[in-house]
């Protein structure tokens, strides 16, 4: 699936791989195949260009011609079976070219491209002699596929093995035979989890469910994989998971597939909206190609396919993808070098303190939090302890390795453990004063070449640095609560922060699994500051007498995971007040609180956290609006004329792009990718649009700025445009023109 066809003998790797078994059939290339003294033919992957194995389009013609090879030579007795392998520790292959995908877009282009995996994999299906996986590490997408046209797969018990097929999280299904011959191997109730969530599983669960034949260790892995294939060989095949009688009878009779794809497309449905294309395409062909011939199940595989790669959600989510892989690639700033952090202390051990250690200590850092008193410290380790638990419990960490963990968080109320610290993150109270008095008392005791990061929300970083003697220790390190849910972390440089120090934090939250995005100092920085106008709309239009549910609803109709209403009382209306009065006081009335905002101040309604907001909650669960709410606001409880639905998503949606425009244009971030990245992985913005901005620039500028022109006669000088919109509008340019590079 490249873009270009290129000859096999150019791709040649400096050094062929070599199993000290034979010398290669073919000319150097990607893959190679070679026999042992076992009469065993090594279809080995390993591509000199790249880290991982892709299956790129020459990739695929070279193995296709190496399948031609198997079948003559197993015609004239030469080859006994094949095992398809890595010459990559850790990886077999990631996929296909994601790039080529990219470029798609006609979908008789996409289909033609599926037909050609669907070939090749079709040969390697058909292969007299036994055919075998050999995973050791990463397999996804079209690798998952290629083991799947495999007779037989065996995997290592390496904690690195995951098998997958992540396609529709790029907006496509499998085409290369993935959703024929997964659920015809593990049966259709394992495969619709793996396929309609992209989530690889572990070789334990491939193994559960029959995925995998045998899980061997990872120390002596090709010998292993040498003894499998000999003893199939010799005829001694391994015995195959059995599905039960009832779920043979509901898997394999149509009105039990029925019945069983019906329930998973209303699923489907309560958690996209619709707006993603990809899952309920996979359970069209699910529906049409179980029970029917595998020509047949491929053609109709290979025909949505084709629609989906060409499509705009498509392009927008590989988009999201490549934004999400050039975070994890970067390092945050050109220069300095990151260092490793394998002791920190929290100051803090409130619930975001606590989160913050139980991360560190999930990922085998040692944690310490430092507080006042002895009764927040056993408050902190308590809530430690519970995350811990719920890794358990959803059999993300076994019990034993969840204690071994828990025991890498200590805490107190003295200093001790400050002086070994690679890294100290306050995260106390939002409180300027506070927050400078713990950096002023920590500072002489730290060593000098520990970093200081600040869990601020909203106070400036360069203010708090004030205090310090050396104030380029210290940046910002803004994560999201929940800690151990939500994905972005805010990495902010003040105008003094080093680089080392930028470069450690952003080094750090890639190694928590976090998603760094680097910003500039300012108010609210940038997900709380976009997302400030947002809710505060939302104020506003209870004042034009929408209500709340019809408020939530145009926003999850439009692709947020929650409506800004419901949004507020998850943050704490304690907290989003707080970081409303920053905004205000920073950019003026155009930020002034909507009155319903402002009364809520004498209510005593905190949200979840008190399980008193605009909707009412019982053990932590919202089970509908608080109707006692209009009263308290004074409000009316029943709506009178007012926005449409569409009214109420542009005016919601066009208040974050309008203050994106001043963001960018204040150049807190430097690139508009950043700041969609920023907005979907901090508040769920819907990745099938690309991202905030890249959605401003399909609707056009100039759109938009009639739009809010419009909105600001009739609404509020709050939606005059932006300068930056008004300037790239007249100059007939968008955001990503601008601003961007991909």
């Amino acid at each position: 699936m490249a873009h270009d066809h290129v000859e096999p003998s150019r791709q040649a790797p400096k050094t062929t791989p070599s199993l000290g078994k034979g010398p290669p059939i073919h000319p150097p290339g990607n893959p190679v195949l070679e026999i042992d003294g076992h009469g065993i033919g090594w279809i080995v992957f390993d591509d000199s260009e790249r880290k991982l194995n892709v299956l790129t389009e020459a990739v695929m013609h070279r193995f296709a011609m190496l399948i031609e090879e198997v079948d003559r030579l197993t015609a004239a007795g030469q080859l006994r079976a094949i095992v398809v392998a890595s010459g990559k520790g850790g990886s077999f292959v990631a996929g296909a070219d994601v790039d080529a995908i990219a470029a798609i877009r006609d979908s008789g282009e996409g289909e033609a491209a599926a037909r050609l995996g669907q070939t090749v994999f079709l040969a390697l299906e058909r292969v007299s002699v036994p055919t075998v996986a050999a995973i050791d590490g990463v397999c996804l997408g079209g690798g998952t596929e290629l083991s799947l046209a495999c007779r037989y797969r065996i995997a290592s018990d390496s904690s690195k093995t995951r098998i997958g097929l992540p396609e529709v999280q790029l907006g496509i299904i499998p085409a290369w035979g993935g959703t024929i011959r997964l659920p015809r191997l593990v049966g259709l109730g394992a495969a619709l989890p793996i396929l309609l969530s992209g989530t690889p599983v572990s070789a334990r669960k491939a193994s559960d469910i029959g995925l995998v034949d045998d899980i061997v260790p990872e120390e002596g892995f090709r010998d292993h994989v040498s003894e499998f294939t000999q003893a199939l060989i010799e005829g001694s095949a391994p015995r195959r998971r059995r599905r039960t009688l009832a779920r043979r009878l509901a898997e394999n009779t149509a009105p039990g597939r029925r019945l069983i794809l019906a329930v998973a497309r209303r699923r489907i449905r309560m958690r996209t909206g619709g707006n993603y294309p990809a899952p309920n395409a996979l359970i069209d062909v699910l529906s049409e190609g179980l029970g029917t011939s595998v020509e047949a199940a491929l053609a109709v595989e290979a025909d949505r396919a084709g629609e989906l790669i060409a499509s705009s959600v498509s392009k927008n989510l590989i988009h999201v993808f490549r934004l999400r892989e050039r975070a994890r690639k970067g390092t945050g700033i050109g220069r300095g070098t990151a260092r490793t952090v394998k002791n920190a202390v929290v100051l803090g051990a409130g619930a975001m303190g606590g989160g913050i250690a139980q991360l560190l200590a999930y990922k085998g850092m040692r944690a310490r939090m430092k507080d006042v008193n002895h009764q927040a410290i056993a408050g902190g380790l308590r809530h430690v302890h519970r995350l811990f638990d719920v890794a358990v419990k959803k059999h993300k960490l076994p019990r034993h390795e969840a204690q071994q963990r828990m025991e890498l968080v200590s805490g107190g109320i003295g200093y001790h453990g400050i002086a070994e610290a690679d890294l100290v993150i306050e995260s106390v109270v939002e409180r300027m004063d506070v927050k400078r008095m713990v950096f002023s008392e920590v500072e002489d005791r730290a060593r000098p070449d520990c970093v200081f990061a600040t869990n601020t929300s909203s106070l400036s970083v360069d203010a708090i640095a004030e205090v310090l003697e050396r104030p380029e220790r210290l940046c910002g390190m803004h994560f999201f609560n929940p800690v151990h849910r939500m994905p972005l972390v805010e990495v902010i440089r003040g105008t003094r922060s080093s680089d080392e120090a930028v470069a450690s934090v952003y080094r750090l939250a890639l190694d928590l699994g976090k998603v760094p995005v680097v910003v500039g100092d300012g108010p609210g920085f940038v997900v709380n500051r976009i997302l400030g106008p947002y809710l505060n709309e939302a104020g506003w239009l209870l004042v034009d007498g929408v209500a709340i549910e019809r408020i939530d609803d145009a926003a999850k109709a439009f692709g947020m995971p929650m409506g800004p209403v419901r949004l507020l009382d998850e943050v704490g209306l304690d907290v989003a007040r707080h970081v409303g009065t920053t905004l205000h006081e920073a950019f003026g009335d155009r930020l002034l609180s909507a009155p319903p905002l402002r009364a809520l101040e004498t209510t005593g309604r905190l949200g979840v956290k008190n399980a008193k907001g605009f909707y009412r909650y019982e053990k932590g669960q919202d089970v509908g609006v608080d109707e006692t709410v209009y009263a308290d606001l004074g409000l009316a409880a029943t709506e009178h004329d007012g926005p449409d639905d569409d009214e109420i998503r542009m005016r919601l949606t066009l208040s974050m792009v309008n203050e994106a425009a001043r963001t960018l244009g204040d150049r807190v971030v430097q690139r508009a990718s950043e700041l969609d990245l920023a907005m979907i992985m901090g508040t769920g913005f819907p990745p099938f649009t690309g991202g905030l901005l890249r959605f401003a620039d399909s609707m056009g500028l100039e759109t938009i700025v009639a739009y809010l022109e419009d909105l600001a006669r009739r609404a509020g000088s709050r939606f005059e445009p932006a300068p930056l919109l008004v300037e790239l509008t007249a100059q007939e340019r968008s955001f990503y023109d601008a601003f961007g590079d991909g």
